[in-house]
C-alpha cells in the first residue's frame, strides 16, 4: 500500500482533475432548487455523475424516490459513508447551501474511490433527501441504510470554518382546538372559542419559556384562527418546534409544552388534539477523533477549522444528529459567507452559489477525501473513533 501522504496527494489531485464537473454540479443544483423529497433533478444529476465515473449506483433506494446509494472499493476493509444533502428551502432556495454539500460529497467520493482498492477500504455514498424538516436520514436509517457503516461524514457551509454545528434536538408538534361556533354578536354565550383556547395555550408556552434552560427553545405559529370575526371560531390550530440540547432532555421538555397547550383548552371548554412528528431530530454527537483528522486535513488546505465560540457558531437542528447516534460521525462547517451572514437567509443563498461556495466545494471534497483515507489506512484512528462512540450515551434515538 502506498504511504499515507502519497494517498492524500492522489485524492487531492483527483478532486482538482474533476473540479469543473463538481462546480458545474453545484451551480446547476443551486440554480434549480427543489424541496424535500422532490429533488428529482438533483437526484438524477448526482447519480449520473457517479455512475458515469464507474461507481456502482442505485437510484431511489429504501423506497425513497430521491435517495441514492453508490458503492466502491473493497468488501473487506472499513466502510466509510459520505453523505450528500440537496434539498432547498421554500422561497429562498439554497439558503442552507446544500448544493455545496452535495457537490463536495460527490467530489470526495470520486476521489476516494480512486484509491479505495489500493488502501483496502469500502466507500458508500448516500444521497439523503429532505434534511430541511423531512428527516430523510431518519427514513433511510429506519430502512437499514446505515447498517454495516463504520463511520459517516459530511460538510456543511456556514459563515466560518467550524469543527461542528451547535445542534439542538427538535421535534415538531401540531395542536388542533375544537370549540363550538355561535353568532359572536347575537348569542356568544352559546359558543366555545377555539381561537381563545389556542391563544391561551400560546400564552402558556410563553410563560413556560421563563423556566426552561438556556439550551432549550420553543417557538410556534398559528395556522388556523377562525373564518370571520362575527362567528365564534369553532376550530383553531398551532404549529410548534420544541428544541433541547439533547434528545433525552427534549423528552423531558415535551410534556411541559403540551401541558401549557392543554391548559388553554381546559380554560375555554374546548377540546384539544395533538400530534408529535414521527421524525424527531437528535442532537449531534461529534466524534472528536474524526474531527481532529478532518481539521488537520483542512489545515493542509489553508482552512483553520476551529471549535464554535461566542462570536462564531451556527445553532440549529439536523437529521445528521440521528446518524451520529448510530455510527461515529462528523459534521464540520466550511465558510462560504462573511462572518455574520447566517444560513437560511437570501444573502447566504447568493454566497453559496458564488466564488466562496465554489471554494468550499473543492476544499470540502479534498478534506473529506483525505479523512476517508485516514479512516481506511490508519487502524488506530478508526479504533479511537469506535471507542469514543461506544463510550457515548447509547443509541436510544428516534431512529428506532
Amino acid at each position: 500500500m502506498a504511504d499515507l501522504d502519497a494517498l492524500k496527494a492522489q485524492v487531492v489531485a483527483e478532486v482538482d482533475r474533476r473540479a469543473d464537473v463538481l462546480l458545474d454540479v453545484s451551480h446547476r443544483i443551486h440554480g434549480r432548487p427543489e424541496l424535500g423529497f422532490e429533488e428529482h433533478y438533483a437526484h438524477e444529476l448526482l447519480t449520473s455523475v457517479l455512475a458515469d465515473a464507474g461507481i456502482d449506483t442505485e437510484r431511489g433506494v429504501c423506497d425513497v424516490p430521491t435517495a441514492f446509494r453508490a458503492t466502491a472499493g473493497s468488501d473487506h476493509g472499513p466502510t466509510v459513508a459520505v453523505l450528500c444533502e440537496y434539498d432547498a428551502l421554500p422561497e429562498i432556495g439554497h439558503a442552507c447551501g446544500h448544493n455545496v454539500i452535495a457537490s463536495a460529497g460527490v467530489g470526495a467520493a470520486l476521489a476516494a474511490a480512486a484509491v479505495a482498492d489500493a488502501v483496502g477500504g469500502r466507500l458508500v455514498v448516500l444521497g439523503t433527501p429532505a434534511e430541511e424538516g423531512g428527516g430523510g436520514k431518519i427514513v433511510l436509517a429506519r430502512r437499514g441504510a446505515f447498517d454495516g457503516i463504520d463511520a459517516a461524514l459530511m460538510v456543511h457551509p456556514a459563515d466560518a470554518d467550524l469543527l461542528t454545528m451547535s445542534t439542538l434536538a427538535i421535534q415538531q408538534l401540531e395542536a388542533w382546538y375544537e370549540g363550538k361556533a355561535a353568532h359572536a354578536a347575537a348569542f356568544p354565550w352559546e359558543g366555545s372559542n377555539a381561537l381563545d383556547a389556542a391563544v391561551l395555550g400560546y400564552v402558556g408556552v410563553a410563560a413556560l419559556r421563563q423556566h426552561i434552560r438556556p439550551t432549550e427553545r420553543v417557538h410556534g405559529v398559528f395556522t388556523k384562527g377562525g373564518d370571520k370575526p362575527n362567528i365564534v371560531p369553532q376550530e383553531a390550530a398551532t404549529f410548534w418546534f420544541v428544541r433541547s440540547d439533547t434528545f433525552a432532555s427534549l423528552e423531558r421538555l415535551k410534556p411541559r409544552v403540551l401541558a401549557a397547550l392543554e391548559a388553554g383548552a381546559a380554560a375555554t371548554g374546548c377540546r384539544i388534539t395533538h400530534e408529535w412528528d414521527d421524525h424527531p431530530y437528535a442532537d449531534l454527537r461529534d466524534n472528536h477523533a474524526m474531527q481532529h483528522a478532518f481539521a488537520a486535513n483542512a489545515a493542509a488546505l489553508g482552512r483553520l477549522v476551529g471549535p464554535p465560540d461566542h462570536d462564531h457558531k451556527v445553532v440549529g437542528s439536523t437529521d445528521m444528529g440521528n446518524v451520529s447516534y448510530l455510527v461515529p460521525s462528523i459534521h464540520p462547517m466550511l465558510q462560504v459567507a462573511p462572518p455574520g451572514v447566517g444560513i437560511h437567509t437570501p444573502e447566504f443563498a447568493r454566497y453559496a452559489g458564488g466564488d466562496e461556495g465554489d471554494r468550499a466545494v473543492i476544499d470540502g471534497a479534498k478534506a473529506l477525501a483525505m479523512t476517508i483515507v485516514d479512516l481506511w489506512a490508519d487502524a488506530t484512528l478508526l479504533a479511537a473513533a469506535r471507542d469514543e462512540f461506544a463510550a457515548g450515551p447509547g443509541s436510544e434515538t428516534p431512529v428506532q
